[in-house]
């Protein structure tokens, strides 16, 4: 009868971990991400440029850099910038584009807010890990970044829309 001794070297242990570290490195690349990429194309060159405004003044009825941005306006002039139609005002925004459910949102759709008389009356430009960016009011006077767990705007969200990419 013959016995057979293994051998306990570096080789011999690799040998026998790798159906172990096989499984586990397919069970990684199956994983769900968490955060769906944009569906036709990267939001990432309209988000870094809405970002670059950060600061801007807020101006009612305004959607320039030079004379500042109301909400809508800032969006608009945003997604223009980067050749994507979409309506000027707030209200036109929400009843034109796709609607999309408020857990699917992805960075570069628009956030709509109730702050005044009408379900939709502030618009703003999701960034993602629940922050977005806006031109708020004559009160904050400039485009600022702010976040969906402000009780604030959590209270107040009423839709999310995606424009065309």
């Amino acid at each position: 009868m013959t016995t057979h001794t293994f051998q306990n070297t570096p080789a011999s242990a690799l040998a026998r971990a790798a159906p172990l570290l096989l499984a586990l490195l397919l069970a990684a690349c199956a994983a769900t991400p968490k955060t769906a990429p944009p569906a036709n194309g990267s939001a990432t060159p309209v988000l870094d440029y809405a970002l670059s405004l950060q600061g801007a003044p807020y101006a009612y009825g305004k959607a320039s850099p030079e004379e500042g941005f109301d909400c809508s306006g800032f969006v608009w002039h945003v997604y223009r910038r980067h050749g994507v139609p979409i309506p000027r005002t707030t209200e036109q925004m929400a009843l034109t584009l796709p609607e999309v459910e408020p857990a699917q949102r992805r960075p570069g759709d628009l956030l709509f807010f109730h702050t005044g008389g009408k379900p939709y009356s502030h618009v703003a430009l999701y960034l993602g890990h629940e922050a977005f960016i806006h031109a708020p009011s004559s009160k904050t006077g400039r485009v600022m970044v702010s976040e969906l767990g402000q009780a604030y705007w959590r209270q107040r969200l009423t839709g999310v829309r995606r424009p065309p990419r």
